[in-house]
């Protein structure tokens, strides 16, 4: 087929060997780059998942506009301190010198310099000044991570003031949706079938697109259960199981309980944690690092402890009070150390390729932040390379696992409050009174919280693992190889599945068998206490929705759910006996 002239200079701009961005272009920037050169557009969105290159886009983008004088100079604007630093980095080896020290008092910076790196916050600060800069040059805006223009209509209202003169926007996201209705500035809205608006990127590269490419890693999902143990204020006791259907305040309660430092979830998940990275520095990654993510400087410090009293290594830790902390990552991501503790700074943008094994420690549930923290693990470096993901199981967390590689927009008019039932939005509020200081403090006490693998998610399948719940199943999952393609990811679950699944069937077999072979031989066992008999109901009832997701493929909660709408009933934590039995024969009848 003839190339259009158009397509004939674009092509021979991408494969100009004097242009300043040197670093080759993958396959989907090639493509994005061959859209923007060809439409020239004022404003250009483009979402990519986390560890796609979406800099190196950005910076090839302003490499060709500066070279043709389309424009003078290049702001970027960035959502956090470290990020400015990363970026200017970045864009000095692209030939592009950015000013990353750039103050609003100053207000210039040093003529050697093609532009300034910024923050969000440092433009809501003063709108007018980076408006002026602006108009006074033809300029190259470069809105990274694009969403946080939404974070509050003021920074939305600076943004837009700041950045409406620009000859050119450039848009870069890997998350476009956020859980609210603030519009975000210079994003193109379009109506969606039920009348609400849904933003539309110009280029879309998703994690599925990048998976197939070998850009990024597959990540395993390992999912951990077990029984969480509070008393309320008023001197009441309650256990629930994490992952069964309960209210939101009571799965709060529940995962605050397993997140406790004090308790017994956090040093099983880490100790499980260490023993996959060990796997994985042994099966192929000799240098994979470790993350854990918590919900503050307290949790941190503390689960920094842990990880030093169980590895017998003083884990790094980072703060984002601290001045050092983006010191201390970029030291890091070059060392061969094992682990990184951190609160939620590290949860965007930082670029720490050898980290594989994380430990999502925290409550935040929005689909915006899974979406990041999961986004740090996933950069591939080599083919085969997996990471490994511990989390707990809870639905909400459990829900965004499973859509790992769904697109998703920002949408107008119908934010992300509510899915298949779950309100995040309650619990997100739950969360939320747990944190502040003040009487809501006092309103629980952590007693404790045991750790179990629950299910294994990859792909948007779950393995479930509650039907086995023996520590050699735990190790099966554990010692997955740490080389595997994605193919070779999904066959391997599968098979572990498939043979624990027909151990189940003997073991059920042999229970059946022993079971009539002692009613035979020996009197009647002494009659079980009311708890010993609930809680082997609520075991069996768990190992039978666990086989039951498994041949149909519906979620443990919708399953959960159904018993309770044929059944009647409380969550199963509360269900008398009577009520569990009438669910157990409930679900056998499936």
């Amino acid at each position: 087929m003839t190339e259009t002239p158009l397509e004939n200079s674009v092509r021979s701009v991408l494969s100009d060997p004097v242009r300043p961005a040197v670093r080759p272009l993958r396959d989907w920037q090639r493509r994005a780059l061959t859209r923007y050169l060809t439409r020239k557009p004022q404003d250009f969105m483009a979402v990519a998942t986390p560890g796609a290159g979406k800099t190196t886009f950005g910076l090839r983008v302003a490499a060709e506009l500066l070279a043709d004088r389309t424009v003078d100079q290049v702001t970027v604007v960035a959502p956090t301190e470290h990020l400015k630093h990363q970026w200017a980095l970045a864009a000095n080896g692209a030939g592009i010198p950015l000013d990353p020290n750039f103050r609003n008092a100053d207000g210039a910076t040093s003529g050697d310099y093609k532009g300034v790196v910024v923050t969000y916050a440092q433009v809501a600060a003063h709108p007018t000044l980076h408006r002026v800069r602006t108009e006074n040059r033809k300029t190259l805006v470069i809105l990274d991570e694009v969403h946080h223009a939404g974070d509050a209509k003021s920074w939305g209202d600076a943004i837009r003031e700041a950045c409406t003169p620009a000859v050119r926007r450039l848009m870069l996201t890997g998350t476009p949706f956020r859980s609210d209705d603030n519009p975000i500035p210079f994003v193109n809205y379009e109506p969606d079938a039920d009348g609400s608006m849904r933003s539309a990127a110009d280029h879309t590269y998703d994690y599925t697109d990048a998976l197939q490419d070998g850009v990024v890693r597959p990540v395993i999902f390992l999912a951990y259960s077990g029984e969480a143990r509070w008393r309320t204020s008023a001197g009441d006791e309650f256990t629930a199981r994490l992952g069964e259907p309960l209210t939101a305040e009571q799965t709060a309660r529940a995962w605050r309980t397993a997140l406790d430092p004090a308790g017994e979830w956090i040093p099983s998940v880490i100790q499980a944690a260490d023993t996959r990275l060990t796997q994985l520095r042994n099966g192929g990654i000799p240098d994979a690092g470790g993350l854990v993510i918590a919900s503050d400087h307290v949790s941190a410090k503390a689960y920094a402890k842990t990880v030093q009293r169980l590895t017998g290594t003083e884990p790094v830790v980072v703060l984002s009070d601290d001045p050092k902390a983006s010191q201390r990552i970029a030291e890091f991501a070059e060392s061969d150390d094992r682990w990184m503790v951190a609160v939620r700074m590290v949860s965007e943008g930082v670029d720490v390729p050898r980290l594989a094994v994380g430990v999502y420690a925290t409550s935040a549930s929005t689909p915006l932040y899974f979406a990041q923290a999961i986004g740090r693990f996933v950069r591939a470096r080599r083919p085969g390379e997996t990471a490994s993901i511990f989390l707990p199981s809870v639905p909400v967390l459990l829900q965004l696992a499973s859509e790992l590689e769904e697109s998703r927009d920002h949408v107008l008019g119908k934010p992300h409050r509510e899915k298949d039932g779950w309100d995040e939005e309650a619990l997100v509020e739950a969360n939320r009174k747990r944190d502040e200081p003040g009487e809501e403090e006092k309103a629980f006490t952590s007693l404790g919280a045991d750790a179990e693998l629950d299910q294994v998610i990859y792909d948007g399948s779950s393995f479930g693992t509650a039907a086995f719940g023996t520590s050699e199943d735990e190790q099966d999952y554990l010692g997955l190889p740490g080389l595997l393609e994605p193919d070779q990811v999904r066959a391997l679950l599968k098979q572990r599945q498939d043979e624990q699944l027909h151990e189940v069937g003997k073991r059920e077999a042999a229970d059946k068998a022993a079971k009539a072979a002692e009613t035979q031989a020996q009197p009647a066992a002494p009659p079980q206490s009311v708890q010993e008999r609930l809680q082997g109901l609520r075991k069996e009832l768990n190992t039978l929705v666990s086989l039951h997701h498994h041949r149909t493929r519906k979620p443990h909660g919708a399953i959960h759910n159904e018993l309770r709408r044929v059944c009647g009933g409380p969550p199963t934590a509360m269900a008398t006996i009577e009520q569990l039995e009438e669910r157990i024969a409930t679900v056998r009848s499936w």
